[in-house]
């Protein structure tokens, strides 16, 4: 009989060495790349490898950065995130693994609007840094379609073309701390 019992790990963001992105088509013939400043986060898990992890996070939506102040003004603005009604953006999912590849997956809420979602994940591994701080690392990538959260304003150029891709590419880079 294994009397073994599992601890279960606690970890935070790092917030000095993470990073949140998004990237979307404009007119589609570039990409217009964004960041969000403010986010926490949490992992639980009682594996070494992550596996089975439960990942909460969330984004506050008026920390949104894409270099033009009244392209953020309008990011903000009832066309797209509504910061004043709907001022973050949660996730709250498991990390698992299929073969050698890692997988997040769980609802995407935006705008009171939840979506299952499922994101690709490179684990780059664990690493004791200089103040004996135990960290992780990961890049998480996916891509939602922002109609689907009600994202949805857009405009038709004289030529007919769009002025916002429906798709936008997701890009986090994290690193988290071991809660000591």
């Amino acid at each position: 009989m294994n009397t073994e019992t599992l601890t279960t790990t606690k970890w935070i963001i790092d917030p000095t060495h993470t990073e949140v992105q998004f990237k979307v088509k404009h007119l589609v013939i570039s990409t217009v790349t964004g960041t969000f400043k403010k986010f926490e986060g949490t992992v639980e898990t009682e594996s070494k490898d992550f596996t089975g992890a439960h990942v909460k996070f969330s984004i506050d939506v008026n920390s949104i950065d894409t270099n033009v102040a009244d392209r953020d003004a309008h990011l903000k603005s009832e066309d797209f995130f509504a910061a004043d009604k709907y001022p973050t953006i949660n996730f709250n999912g498991i990390l698992s693994k299929e073969g050698d590849d890692y997988f997040l997956q769980g609802p995407l809420t935006i705008r009171e609007t939840t979506q299952d979602l499922k994101l690709a994940v490179e684990f780059g591994g664990i690493m004791v840094d200089p103040y004996n701080n135990t960290k992780a690392g990961f890049e998480i990538t996916g891509k939602i379609n922002r109609k689907e959260f009600g994202l949805s304003w857009n405009a038709i150029t004289e030529a007919g073309g769009v002025v916002v891709s429906d798709y936008v590419k997701l890009i986090i880079n994290a690193q988290i701390v071991k809660n000591q």
